[in-house]
C-alpha cells in the first residue's frame, strides 16, 4: 500500500482562508458585529465599493437595506460620500480591499476625512499576505503608507474575537480609523485567554522566560501556534498582542520587551513602515537598548500562488517562525 500523500493544492487555495484545516472559525464576524451595532445606533451606515460580498459588509446590507449605499467600482467617490455622511452627523463604515483603499484612494482619505478628523470608518479587506491573487490585491504596504496619515487610527485584528468587539469601538471613537479586514471564516482564537479587546492597548496573552513575540493581526494566531511548538524545543516563549497599530502601547510592548530575553515581531505587512518600525521607532525614542529580531514581508512585489505556499516562502508560516527563532538562538 503507498503511502497517504498532501493533497494538489487547487486555484481556490489563492483565495481561500488562512485558518488551519479543523480550526474553530465564526463566519463574517465583522458583518454581523456591525449589523448588530445598528440595531441600537441609527447612525451607523455601510458604503461598499461592489466588494459587500467580499468584505462581509453583505451581513450588514441585508440586515439593514436602507442603510446601505452601493457606490460601485469608485473608491474616491466611496469615501467622498462617506466623509460627506460624516459631517451630517452619521458614522459610515466604507468597505473595499485594501489595496484600493491605500493606493487608489489616499488623497481622499487624507483631505477629506482626516484632516477635518471625521468619524469615517475604512474597513479594508486582503490586508497583507491573505490573498495568492499578486501585487495588484496584496496589500503589504497598507500600514506603512496610512501610519503617516495624522490622527488615523489603525486596527490588525487577530480574529473573530478582535474583529466583533473592535466593531462598536471603532464606532465611538471620534476620529478616523482603518481595519484591517480578516473576512469569511475568520478563525477564533482569543477566546481562550483572558482577552478583551481595548482600542489603543496591547495585552499579554502568555508569559515566558526566553524568548518574547510582539504581533498583530493574524500573526498572532501564529505566534501562538509557534510558542506552542517552541516548548517542545525547551524555549519558553511569551506573546504579546498589539492589535492597535496607532496610536500604540509603547508603555506595555516596551515593558516586555526590555528584558534579557529575544525580542520578535511578527506582522502580515512588509518590514518596512509596520509593527516591526513602530517598535524599533518607539525603542529608540525611549532609550531600549533591546535587538528587535522582525519577522515580516519581505520589501518587495510578493509572488501569486496558494497562500499555505506563499505564508510558507515568506516566513509567516509556524514551520519558518520556529526555525527562524531557533535559528536566532543558537
Amino acid at each position: 500500500m503507498s503511502a497517504p500523500t498532501t493533497p494538489k493544492l487547487k486555484t481556490s487555495a489563492m483565495i481561500a482562508s488562512f485558518a488551519d484545516p479543523g480550526q474553530k472559525t465564526a463566519p463574517a464576524p465583522f458583518g454581523h458585529a456591525l449589523a448588530a451595532l445598528a440595531e441600537t445606533d441609527e447612525r451607523i451606515v455601510g458604503l461598499s465599493a461592489d466588494l459587500a460580498k467580499y468584505t462581509d459588509m453583505h451581513i450588514f446590507r441585508d440586515a439593514h437595506p436602507d442603510r446601505f449605499f452601493q457606490m460601485g467600482m469608485a473608491e474616491q467617490a466611496l469615501f467622498g460620500a462617506a466623509a460627506g455622511m460624516a459631517e451630517v452627523g452619521l458614522v459610515p463604515f466604507a468597505s473595499t480591499y485594501s489595496v484600493f483603499a491605500a493606493r487608489r484612494a489616499y488623497d481622499f482619505i487624507c483631505l477629506d476625512i482626516a484632516e477635518p478628523q471625521l468619524n469615517v470608518n475604512i474597513v479594508g479587506g486582503l490586508p497583507g499576505l491573505t490573498t495568492g491573487y499578486g501585487p495588484s490585491h496584496q496589500a503589504t504596504e497598507d500600514v506603512a503608507i496610512f501610519r503617516g496619515v495624522p490622527g488615523l487610527t489603525i486596527v490588525d485584528p487577530c480574529d473573530s474575537v478582535d474583529l466583533e468587539q473592535a466593531v462598536p469601538q471603532l464606532a465611538a471613537s471620534p476620529g478616523p480609523t482603518y481595519l484591517r479586514l480578516l473576512r469569511g471564516n475568520v478563525p477564533t482564537v482569543l477566546d481562550e485567554y483572558d482577552y478583551t479587546f481595548e482600542l489603543g492597548k496591547a495585552k499579554v496573552l502568555r508569559g515566558g522566560a526566553d524568548v518574547v513575540f510582539v504581533s498583530s493581526g493574524l500573526m498572532t494566531m501564529r505566534a501562538l501556534q509557534a510558542a506552542d511548538a517552541l516548548a517542545a524545543h525547551k524555549v519558553d516563549v511569551a506573546v504579546v498582542h498589539a492589535p492597535t497599530l496607532k496610536p500604540f502601547d509603547e508603555e506595555t510592548v516596551l515593558r516586555e520587551i526590555d528584558t534579557p530575553r529575544l525580542a520578535v515581531t511578527l506582522e502580515n505587512h512588509s518590514v518596512v513602515g509596520g509593527l516591526f518600525e513602530t517598535v524599533a521607532s518607539a525603542a529608540v525614542r525611549r532609550g531600549t537598548s533591546t535587538r528587535v529580531v522582525p519577522i515580516a514581508l519581505p520589501d518587495e512585489f510578493l509572488d501569486a500562488g496558494a497562500l499555505p505556499t506563499l505564508h510558507d516562502r515568506y516566513g509567516l508560516s509556524v514551520q519558518r517562525i520556529v526555525a527562524r527563532v531557533l535559528g536566532e538562538l543558537g
